[in-house]
């Protein structure tokens, strides 16, 4: 199985869409909007913000790995 390393992440306040690559080495906590600048920080449940406002899930739980 191929692991996809872009996701697009959505703003929940303003609605903003951004491609990002996905560290493959690491996890990310927070992430700050390009357009509202507010940061995002995991769901609850979530390990990282891909999982959270990306399309594509990180890597580590796309390969059924124990997230960061």
């Amino acid at each position: 199985m191929k692991t996809i390393l872009k996701s697009t992440i959505s703003c929940p306040s303003c609605g903003y869409q951004k491609e990002e690559t996905m560290p493959t080495d690491s996890c990310e906590y927070f992430y700050e909007c390009s357009k509202c600048h507010k940061i995002l920080k995991p769901k609850e449940g979530d390990c990282c913000v891909y999982c959270s406002f990306g399309n594509v899930p990180c890597p580590p739980i796309q390969l059924d790995k124990k997230c960061c």
